[in-house]
């Protein structure tokens, strides 16, 4: 067996042509420049790119496998110069019968599935060519439709207040899919303001393998969340493999941000801007008391939550809180790429050097904080309402044991 990093959710901004796929994201985060990424800087062996429905990125994937660029790889996926792996995936938006909404994230094995989801999901949304466009059925029909192609379905950023499963549609997952829909969906994704810790409250999700990823919308944060996976091979079928936990294959960690540091941690005030800072549920501002909130994932899984504390099963890998390089005080553009110059790419410097190695390429200072932030070590003020949490910058303090790597 192998260990590989994987991050699974990574959004397109433009196709080559220009064409706008994610109207939120990058325009330079096309379906080769996020291969390129993963290879020479973040260092990430397999991702999956949830924009690949759109025609424009299907036009975009034919000219790379036509061109020798990428290969189909027999047992699911593509390959990007004998490196990265890619899963095709699309993130769909539906809509429950009592109103909530949730992101969906369909995973397919072969360029020849994502092609027939295609033209399926044209027949429901406005414009097919844009992502996480609202198909106007629910999960459990989307689900019915993917199945029937080949391919998987993981409910994304599964607690966040907007559109997600627990966040905007239901309390349990069986009111939205069936018995035995819920035993073929093999993983749940957690989101940027959820961990283990937080998600573990519920009875429910104890048959469930935790996934971390990016959701990214932007080169640079490709990998601020990702998962150790060990494998055989890196390969579609080996991945689903490890979400089942079968065979051996397995997700031995996971790594995210520290949930304070997401957009919907703690409730927020849409109408004073105040983040909660009261033991959880809250339902009101605490400060001028108005309802119009946004509730926080950590609030929201209070209200909902079997366990007053959290109770993991025994499959559950380690999860290690970890704040990614650019938030990192004192760790700008130029000194990213002091870094990447020296030992290659993120994964390198988060799981491979020493402070020693570190200091002498940035100073001691530096060094500390990085230290710091793939220990999950630094100070932080949490998040809400789409704002993201922030590291305190005067109060991380090092210590001599804060040296060990423990990966």
């Amino acid at each position: 067996m192998k260990k590989y990093f994987m991050d699974l959710h990574v959004h397109i901004g433009r196709s080559k042509s220009g064409a706008p796929i994610k109207i939120t994201a990058s325009r330079d985060l096309t379906f080769a420049n996020i291969a390129r990424e993963c290879k020479y800087r973040k260092g990430i062996d397999i991702v999956g790119i949830v924009d690949c429905a759109s025609p424009e990125v299907i036009d975009d994937i034919s000219q790379l496998i036509n061109s020798g660029e990428m290969k189909p790889l027999k047992e699911g996926g593509l390959i990007y110069q004998d490196k990265v792996t890619i899963v095709l995936g699309s993130e769909i938006e539906t809509k429950e019968k009592g109103g909530g909404y949730s992101h969906q994230i369909a995973y397919f094995p072969y360029f020849k599935d994502i092609k027939e989801f295609s033209k399926a999901l044209s027949l429901m949304v406005t414009n097919v060519s844009l992502s996480s466009q609202n198909c106007k059925i629910s999960a459990q029909e989307v689900f019915q439709i993917i199945n029937q192609i080949g391919g998987i379905l993981i409910p994304a950023h599964a607690f966040t207040p907007h559109k997600s499963v627990y966040g905007n549609c239901v309390r349990r997952l069986p009111e939205m899919f069936s018995r035995a829909t819920l035993k073929k969906i093999p993983a749940i994704e957690l989101g940027l303001s959820a961990d283990t810790k937080i998600a573990d409250h519920l009875r429910e999700l104890a048959r469930y393998t935790f996934l971390t990823n990016s959701d990214a919308h932007s080169l640079p944060k490709i990998g601020r969340e990702y998962n150790i996976v060990e494998l055989e091979k890196a390969n579609f079928k080996e991945i689903l493999l490890a979400l089942q936990r079968k065979e051996g294959r397995r997700i031995t960690a996971n790594y995210g941000l520290d949930p304070k540091l997401g957009r919907y941690h703690r409730t927020f005030c849409d109408i004073c801007n105040y983040t909660a800072t009261s033991n959880p549920s809250v339902y009101k501002c605490e400060k001028c008391g108005s309802d119009k909130i946004v509730k926080g994932v950590f609030d929201r899984i209070v209200e909902i939550g079997d366990y007053q504390q959290s109770i993991s099963p025994s499959h559950r890998p380690p999860y290690y809180h970890q704040v990614p390089l650019e938030f990192v005080p004192g760790v700008g553009k130029k000194t990213l790429n002091k870094l990447f110059g020296y030992f290659g790419t993120e994964m390198n410097i988060l799981h491979q050097a020493s402070y020693q190695e570190i200091s002498q390429v940035v100073g001691f200072e530096i060094a500390k904080n990085i230290i710091l932030a793939r220990k999950g070590l630094l100070k932080l003020s949490p998040g809400g309402g789409g704002k993201y949490g922030k590291v305190k910058k005067k109060e991380n303090i090092f210590r001599e044991e804060n040296l060990q790597l423990n990966f």
